[in-house]
């Protein structure tokens, strides 16, 4: 094996463990709507982090980081998504609904989108991977391998999060009370991810 890839792999597990957005609304669809949306968002998410690979490996994310404009733009489009996040979960009751009310389709675009929106992504993506790229290869299918990885280590780690929170939530809601409260806290979860998203700077 190639040592700067054997170095890769302890390095991008350590990250893909250490919780971030991602899990945290991965954990709040678990909660809303139930263990298989959660592990539809956590696809989505995973798919999402391919994706960023893919734009690094091509120059596009380098491309998006030197403007500003481009940069402030995908952020704000990720905090309105938040936001409208947080209406739907107040206004979507929980439980034995939450199935019909967030499906994994939904649930699969939602976790696509909380990631392509999070420009912290773009510039972990080009300050991360290159690291490890040999120059000496073609690069692009090293970005892939490594975006490969990330994506299926997040999976895991994401979906069991959401599968978890989904089955707590489930037993939670069959009270209308605690239904309610659930709710609130889920909405409070992803509006929270909403403020650290709009409050952040490159």
């Amino acid at each position: 094996m190639d040592p700067l890839l054997f170095a890769f792999f302890p390095a991008a597990l350590a990250l893909i463990l250490t919780p971030g957005p991602d899990m945290m609304f991965c954990l709040g669809q678990g909660l809303a709507a139930g263990p298989r949306p959660a592990l539809a968002a956590a696809f989505g998410v995973s798919v999402g982090a391919l994706l960023h690979a893919l734009a690094a490996g091509l120059g596009l994310a380098a491309l998006i980081a030197a403007w500003p404009a481009a940069f402030e733009a995908i952020r704000w489009l990720g905090v309105a998504f938040l936001v409208w996040v947080v209406w739907r979960t107040l206004n979507s009751p929980l439980g034995a609904k939450a199935g019909v009310a967030i499906r994994p389709a939904r649930a699969f675009r939602d976790g696509l989108i909380c990631n392509l929106t999070n420009p912290k992504v773009i510039l972990f993506m080009l300050a991360f991977l290159p690291q490890f790229v040999r120059l000496s290869a073609p690069v692009l299918p090293q970005f892939l391998l490594m975006g490969a990885f990330i994506a299926a280590g997040a999976m895991a780690v994401n979906g069991t999060v959401g599968a978890f929170a989904g089955g707590l939530g489930r037993r939670m809601a069959a009270s209308p009370t605690l239904e309610r409260g659930l709710r609130y806290a889920t909405a409070t979860l992803f509006g929270a991810l909403a403020v650290r998203l709009a409050l952040e700077r490159r």
